[in-house]
């Protein structure tokens, strides 16, 4: 695997910077697990019967950081990435692959998300809040829900990249 520095989350510090430390964990572990494999093997469907990709992996989180930070909490009017025919919500969109997807585009595109969330968030208190499915959550429970989503993924992409060449860990 290529060498990507995944930055230690703090184990004493204040409550944001311990979330934001185990997010950035999580998206630097995503980021690993698909380090030296190419666009064919991205795609692989590795973990039958599961159709989850690397790439569709990919692909997903950066709808789910689209959605949560600047749908939900900012407000914004951003459209889904993706094919969202069947999820309206922009929550569940990216798993299926279009023609001529690939590993290279798709974490292009989830990093300028990243960015975006960042941003989004810089000034920001924990305690604010923005409105999803008729109820208002706070950044602090995006953070942590996000924490979440990153940790029960990065186990799907464990598994499909141990499929694909053997690789674990990270």
């Amino acid at each position: 695997m290529n060498s990507i520095e995944r930055p230690a989350p703090p184990m004493n510090a204040d409550e944001r910077a311990v979330l934001e430390g185990w997010l950035d964990f999580h998206r630097a572990t995503l980021e690993t697990k698909c380090a030296g494999v190419d666009d064919t093997q991205a795609a692989t469907a590795s973990v039958p019967p599961s159709g989850i990709t690397l790439t569709g992996l990919v692909q997903h989180m950066a709808e789910v950081e689209r959605n949560w930070f600047r749908r939900v909490l900012a407000g914004e009017q951003a459209p889904p990435i993706h094919d969202s025919r069947a999820d309206p919500h922009g929550t569940e969109g990216g798993f299926e692959l279009a023609e001529g997807a690939s590993l290279h585009e798709a974490l292009s595109t989830w990093k300028a998300e990243v960015v975006g969330a960042r941003e989004c968030c810089a000034d920001r208190a924990l305690a604010e809040t923005g409105h999803f499915a008729g109820q208002e959550v706070s950044l602090r429970w995006i953070y942590v829900h996000m924490i979440e989503e990153y940790a029960r993924h990065n186990g799907h992409a464990d598994l499909v990249r141990e499929r694909i060449d053997g690789t674990t860990g990270v």
